[in-house]
This record gives structure tokens, C-alpha cells and sequence, in this order.
């Protein structure tokens, strides 16, 4: 599983405006349906029923939110570099300003889990996000997100 099977340049945000957590989940969720194919609310509904259950800001300034939705066809992600950080309620109580949404179908079991796994690998290495913060435009994280994964991949 690499970063590239979950983006395209279309799912990658540079400069994501968005105030609080719960503007960032929507303008995501806005994003990840077009790319699947769903209703917004459904992708919106799915990440506020996980981040009831504990917050996905894993530190560092990263948030992770994630959920599986039934009639999803695989996999998919969305990316955003946001323009200020928001109070993501992460564990560490940094605000975010990186995003990385995961959407798995229901029924997609380990691979939802490999995928998370993959994820929080790239974005625990502090060049990366270094990187990351770096780029000034859509096209150069996308660059970085797909071209860094596989060599980052252990």
C-alpha cells in the first residue's frame, strides 16, 4: 500500500482555509465525496462519529481522521496543508495543520488498518512534514506525498 494509491493530484489541498476542526472535517469530506462519489454528509457524518470516539490529531501538528463507509469502492484519500493551524484536540494539544483523510469501505479489514499504518509512518518523519509545510502549491505536495512514500516505506 502506498501513498499514491490513495491520492491524485485532485484530493491534494494546499492552503486549506478552515477555522476549526469541525470547518476542516467538512471541507474534507466535501472534497472526498466528489472524488467518491457519495453525498457530503456522509463522509462528514462518518468522520464526526469517529472523532467521537477519541480525536485523530496524533501530534506533532498531524491529524489523521479516517472512517469506512459501506458503499465505498476502495481506499481513498485527501490531503490538506491547512493556512493557519487549528485545535484539533490532539494528543499532544498542538493545533494541526496537516490532514490526511482516510476513507476504506466497510468491508476493507486489514487493509484500512495498513493503509492508517502507511500514513502515520510518512508523517511521523519530521523531514517530511518539514517538507510538507514547505511546499506552496497543490502540485508540490502531491510531489512529495507520492514521489517520498516509497522510499520511506519499511
Amino acid at each position: 500500500m502506498e501513498i499514491h494509491d490513495l491520492l491524485n493530484p485532485a484530493s491534494v489541498v494546499f492552503g486549506l482555509k478552515a477555522g476549526s476542526k469541525k470547518q476542516v472535517l467538512q471541507e474534507l469530506a466535501r472534497i472526498a465525496a466528489a472524488q467518491v462519489g457519495l453525498h457530503e454528509r456522509v463522509v462528514f457524518d462518518v468522520l464526526l462519529e469517529r472523532e467521537r470516539l477519541g480525536s485523530t490529531g496524533v501530534g506533532e501538528g498531524v491529524a489523521i481522521p479516517h472512517g469506512r463507509i459501506a458503499d465505498l469502492n476502495g481506499l481513498s484519500g485527501v490531503f490538506a496543508l491547512l493556512k493557519q493551524p487549528v485545535d484539533f484536540d490532539s494528543l499532544d494539544g498542538r493545533p494541526v495543520d496537516l490532514v490526511f483523510l482516510l476513507l476504506a469501505p466497510q468491508s476493507a479489514g486489514a487493509d484500512h488498518l495498513k493503509a492508517l499504518s502507511r500514513i502515520s509512518r510518512l508523517l511521523r518523519d519530521r523531514d517530511m512534514r518539514d517538507k510538507l509545510r514547505g511546499a506552496r502549491s497543490d502540485d508540490a505536495l502531491y510531489a512529495l506525498l507520492t514521489t517520498g512514500s516509497a522510499s520511506e516505506a519499511a
